[in-house]
């Protein structure tokens, strides 16, 4: 059973839904330039490779070992360290003077299985990101940039998510693309304290949304952090596809999918920087090689709770 002092597992199947292609899931792009895309992405990477700088500092390859990870694991570590490092310094030498710098952290793992599922779930939130984020991005150059780090980000998670954890190692036929303040409330809970010099980035970070009791098609407890949830709606995102479900009795019911992000929202139809109230939650459950949910493959279900 994998679980992290902010991960634990749950589920969605839906009811009264509406399915859209996710544009812009901000508010506004009208401050949006590729500078501010590439160090939104640098501020991504600089977090990512501080995340696996300490834990490979903190853990010998006998704590994977002993821990219950494959012998092999800390060696591919240590190459998704170096990968985020050449990130930092491909980005950071991209905007020159304006790159923003490396911020203060603190990770919750206390293990290397526990490092390991949050390596999961950010390697997730990275690809999320960068396919967010590409609509923004102008200059051809950029663009090619983003596009190779995405594609290596999703190798890492694929190897995180499956070799290691023995999850899924994809989502679905499509990942999931998250707006800029979604990715940024699930980034900011790493951290502590920033350089006053930053660039300012147009983003925000919402109040913790929580489920509990969740598992696919079932019926899922939800409160969020000084907002009410009654009466709201619950925006799922799963690939291209965005479901709404009314939370009705203090809960919600969880559509079927392997990995889904999750929103309150005021709106039944839209769920962007100006009408999300709480979240962003990862939900993530345990699909076995032949695609059939088996909860006995772990706990039921990933709840982050930010």
């Amino acid at each position: 059973m994998k679980s992290t002092s902010l991960i634990a597992f749950t589920t969605f199947a839906c009811a009264a839904s509406a399915f859209v292609i996710p544009q812009a899931r901000d508010a506004s792009s009208s401050s949006i330039d590729d500078t501010v895309v590439l160090n939104y992405a640098l501020t991504l990477e600089h977090l990512e490779s501080a995340f696996y700088t300490g834990a490979l500092s903190n853990f010998t390859e006998d704590d994977f070992t002993n821990d219950g990870l494959p012998q092999w694991a800390r060696g591919r570590f240590e190459q998704i360290s170096a990968h985020e490092q050449a990130h930092v310094q491909l980005l950071s030498s991209a905007l020159g003077a304006n790159a923003t710098q490396a911020c203060n952290y603190s990770f919750p793992y206390t293990s290397p299985s526990s490092f390991a599922a949050l390596s999961q779930l950010l390697e997730g939130v990275g690809v999320s990101a960068y396919a967010g984020a590409a609509q923004y991005v102008t200059s051809k150059a950029y663009l090619t940039t983003a596009a190779v780090i995405l594609s290596t980000e999703a190798r890492h998670a694929a190897w995180v998510a499956g070799p290691v954890n023995t999850e899924n190692p994809w989502s679905g036929p499509f990942d999931t693309p998250l707006g800029l303040s979604t990715v940024y409330t699930l980034a900011s809970q790493f951290i502590t304290s920033c350089p006053s010099s930053n660039p300012s980035l147009p983003v925000k970070a919402f109040p913790a949304l929580t489920f509990a009791n969740a598992s696919p098609g079932e019926a899922a407890d939800v409160t969020a952090d000084g907002v009410t949830a009654e009466g709201q709606y619950v925006a799922f995102f799963s690939g291209l596809s965005t479901s709404f479900v009314q939370v009705q009795n203090g809960q919600v019911i969880v559509p079927n999918a392997t990995s889904l992000y999750a929103v309150l929202t005021s709106s039944n139809a839209t769920a962007d920087d100006s009408t999300i109230t709480a979240g962003v939650a990862v939900l993530q459950f345990p699909f076995n090689s032949n695609g059939t949910f088996s909860s006995s493959t772990g706990d039921s279900s990933m709840n982050v709770k930010v």
